[in-house]
């Protein structure tokens, strides 16, 4: 984008983006780490980055893939820390216990849309991402290889195998509701 070149108010131009892009980036990080006040943090962290870095956009991908890019890093970079492998897994068993539903389940407006979400939110990282760039965030398999740094064969195995095992546990729920 030419609004990204030398010369344009950064401020304004971060505004823009934030406007433009921050939901997908918020969502991005919630649906990578499943903890909200994570994806406040890594969104506002990302958007500092994006700020400090802004001319340095190429234009070799979109501006979407590019910030989704910077989304996944550093949700990555946050799952790995230490801390959070000792800490949040207490949170997560405490959550997982409480009946009322979190402000993302309430934006799953049919109940088939929630429990397939549901499901997709279930699966490993690696098919979850890339069943998310897909039809969450529209991306190309080109794009999808270049932010996920595999092939496009590999993108287009994990989307496969993401929809496989989504089949198989769809198959699973519908089996044990008939009993």
């Amino acid at each position: 984008m030419e609004f990204l070149v030398p010369g344009y108010d950064r401020d304004a131009v971060l505004r823009d983006l934030m406007q433009g892009y921050g939901e997908d980036v918020w969502n991005f990080a919630y649906f990578l780490t499943r903890q909200s006040h994570a994806a406040d943090d890594i969104s506002q962290d990302v958007f500092l980055s994006v700020y400090d870095r802004l001319y340095s956009f190429r234009g070799e991908c979109s501006v979407k893939s590019w910030l989704l890019t910077i989304t996944r890093n550093k949700s990555l970079h946050f799952l790995k820390s230490a801390f959070i492998r000792k800490v949040t897994l207490w949170d997560t068993m405490k959550l997982r216990k409480e009946t009322a539903p979190s402000a993302e389940q309430v934006v799953f407006d049919k109940l088939e849309s929630k429990e397939l979400w549901n499901l997709v939110m279930e699966l490993p990282r690696k098919f979850r991402e890339a069943i998310i760039l897909d039809y969450h965030y529209g991306l190309s398999i080109k794009e999808m290889a270049v932010l996920l740094n595999i092939s496009e064969g590999t993108v287009k195995s994990r989307i496969y195998r993401a929809k496989r095992k989504i089949s198989d546990m769809l198959a699973k729920t519908t089996e044990g509701e008939e009993v």
